[in-house]
C-alpha cells in the first residue's frame, strides 16, 4: 500500500511537470466536412481572455491553436466564407493558464494527465506482480497474495487499455477527444469483463463437466454439486452483464448516465469474484506445486476420512505417501530423518483418532516408532496446526515444520498454519481431475468466509469509486 501511495505522489508531480514543460499547448477543432473551401475566419468574443493562432485545414477538420490569457469564460466562432453555419467553442480559462474547451471536455495538459493515469495503473500491475513473485515460503501464505495473484492482472489489462486510450488520443485528438476517453475510463470494469468473457465460460463449462463426473463418482449429495452451481452462476452473470452493456440506451441524460452507472457497479461486482476467484485459483496451484528445502525436522499429515477397517482410502494414502516420498528424497539426500506427525481426532462414525490410522500406515511403511509424534485431539485444520504445533514446540522449538495434504488444500492450510502460530511449508499430494475443481471452489469459499467482513468493506469501495466515477465522467 505504501509503494502505492507514493506512485500516485510521483505521478502528480510527474503530471505537473509533463503539463508545464511539454504540453502548454491546446488546440480547438472545428468539424466541417473536407470538401469546404473559402477563407476560415475565427472570432474570439473576449480577446483578453484567449487568442487564436493560424487555422489550419485538416481532413475532415479545422485545427485552431489557442493561447490563454487571463482567467474567464469565451465563446470562440469558426466560419468559413460562403456558408451560413459557423461553429461555436464554450472555452473557460481557468488562473493556471489551463484551457477548457467544454464542447468535448479537452483541456491543456489532457494528455500529461493520460501519461501519469497509465502509467499508475502499469505501476501497480507491476508492484503486484512483483509481490506476488517474491512471496516465497511461509510468506506466500497470506491473503494479501490472492489480491496480488487476481487484481494484477485487473490492473495490468486496464494499464494496456489507459495505453490505447493515452496513444489515440495523443495523435488523434480530434477524433479521439476526451469525452471518449472519460467514457473509455469509467466503463474499465465493462471492459475488463467483456474482454475476459470467452476464459471465463470456457472456465465454467469445464468446472461444470469436471463436476459431472465428480457426482457419478461421489454421489448426488448437495456438497458435490457446488462447483456446477459456481459454473451456472458465472455463466448466468455473463450474460447479464453483455445484455446490460448491449442494449440500446434512451432518454434524459440522466437516465443515461443512471444505466451506465448501473451497468459498470454490475460489471465491477463481477469482476471483483472474477479477480478474487482468479487469484485464489493461481494461489492454489502454485501452493500445491511448491518444492520445500530439503530440511525440515517435523512433517505434519493431515488427517481425513478412513474406512472402518482402519485401513486408508486413496485421499488419505495419498497424503501420507507424499510425506513418506518427501522424508525418504530427504533422508536419501541429506542423511536427515523427519518426524512424522500425523493429526486428527476422532469423529462421530470413525472407529479410531485419525491420527492413529495414519500412525499404524506408517508402520506399514516401516517407519520407526520413534519417528512418529501422533495428535489425535483435531478437529479441523486449524486445530491440526495448533495442536501440532504444541507437540512439535515441546520437542524442538528451532524446528522446521513441513505439512502434507491434498494439493487442493496446501494454500489455505498454510494461512490457517500461520493464524496458529505456526512457520511451516507444505506439499499437496496429487488429487483426482475430477476432485479438485470443486473440492478447491469449497476451500476458496471457506478461505473468504473468514474474512468476509473485510471482503465486504472493500467491495463497497470499489462500488462507490465505478459508481462515482460513471455518474460523474
Amino acid at each position: 500500500m505504501k509503494q502505492i501511495l507514493w506512485c500516485i505522489a510521483g505521478l502528480i508531480v510527474l503530471c505537473v511537470v509533463l503539463r508545464f514543460a511539454f504540453f502548454n499547448e491546446i488546440s480547438v477543432y472545428s468539424y466541417i466536412p473536407a470538401s469546404r473551401q473559402g477563407e476560415i475566419k475565427v472570432t474570439v468574443e473576449k480577446p483578453d481572455v484567449l487568442r487564436a493562432g493560424e487555422p489550419e485545414r485538416g481532413d475532415g477538420f479545422i485545427r485552431i491553436p489557442v493561447f490563454p490569457g487571463e482567467a474567464g469564460e469565451t465563446d470562440l466562432y469558426v466560419t468559413v466564407s460562403g456558408r451560413d453555419d459557423s461553429s461555436l467553442h464554450l472555452l473557460r480559462v481557468d488562473r493556471f493558464h489551463t484551457v477548457y474547451d467544454r464542447n468535448n471536455d479537452n483541456f491543456t495538459g489532457d494528455t500529461a494527465l493520460l501519461i501519469g493515469v497509465t502509467l499508475f495503473w502499469l505501476l501497480v500491475s507491476a508492484i503486484m506482480l512483483w509481490h506476488f513473485f517474491q512471496a516465497k515460503g511461509t510468506a506466500f501464505y497470506d491473503y494479501s497474495t490472492i489480491y496480488y495473484a487476481g487484481f494484477s492482472l485487473f490492473a495490468l489489462v486496464t494499464g494496456l487499455t489507459m495505453l490505447v486510450i493515452t496513444v489515440s488520443h495523443a495523435f488523434h485528438p480530434e477524433e479521439y477527444h476526451m469525452m471518449m476517453v472519460y467514457s473509455a475510463i469509467s466503463g474499465a470494469s465493462a471492459w475488463f469483463m467483456k474482454l475476459t468473457a470467452p476464459v471465463m465460460i470456457v472456465f465454467a463449462i469445464a468446472l461444470a463437466v469436471s463436476n459431472i463426473v465428480l457426482m457419478r463418482h461421489e454421489g448426488r449429495q448437495p456438497g458435490n454439486a457446488l462447483g456446477l452451481l459456481v459454473s451456472i452462476t458465472i455463466i448466468l452473470g455473463e450474460a447479464l452483464g453483455l445484455y446490460l452493456m448491449m442494449r440500446f440506451s434512451s432518454g434524459s441524460e440522466w437516465e443515461i448516465r443512471l444505466e451506465r452507472t448501473l451497468e459498470n457497479t454490475y460489471a465491477t461486482l463481477f469482476i471483483y469474484c472474477q479477480c478474487m476467484l482468479t487469484g485464489a485459483v493461481i494461489c492454489g496451484i502454485k501452493a500445491a506445486k511448491h518444492n520445500p528445502a530439503l530440511d525440515k525436522d517435523f512433517i505434519i499429515i493431515h488427517g481425513c476420512w478412513f474406512r472402518k477397517d482402519g485401513t486408508l482410502p486413496p485421499l488419505l494414502r495419498d497424503r501420507a505417501d507424499k510425506a513418506f516420498s518427501f522424508w525418504k528424497k530427504q533422508k536419501e539426500a541429506t542423511g536427515k530423518e523427519a518426524v512424522f506427525v500425523p493429526s486428527g481426532g476422532q469423529g462421530k462414525d470413525e472407529t479410531m483418532p485419525e491420527g492413529e490410522a495414519i500412525r499404524r500406515y506408517l508402520q506399514s511403511q516401516e517407519v520407526p516408532d520413534d519417528l512418529i509424534l501422533t495428535e489425535t485431539k483435531s478437529r479441523n485444520t486449524l486445530e491440526n496446526m495448533s495442536f501440532s504445533g504444541e507437540m512439535i514446540r515441546e520437542k524442538n522449538p528451532e524446528g522446521k515444520v513441513l505439512f502434507a495434504t491434498s494439493s487442493y488444500h496446501v494454500f489455505r492450510s498454510g494461512i490457517l498454519a500461520k493464524r496458529a502460530g505456526l512457520t511451516a511449508e507444505g506439499i499437496g499430494s496429487r488429487t483426482r481431475w475430477w476432485f479438485w475443481p470443486n473440492a478447491f471452489i469449497r476451500e476458496t469459499a471457506g478461505l473468504l468466509h473468514k474474512r468476509w467482513k473485510q471482503e465486504l468493506l472493500f467491495l463497497v469501495m470499489l462500488l462507490i469509486f465505478f459508481g462515482l466515477l460513471s455518474m460523474v465522467l
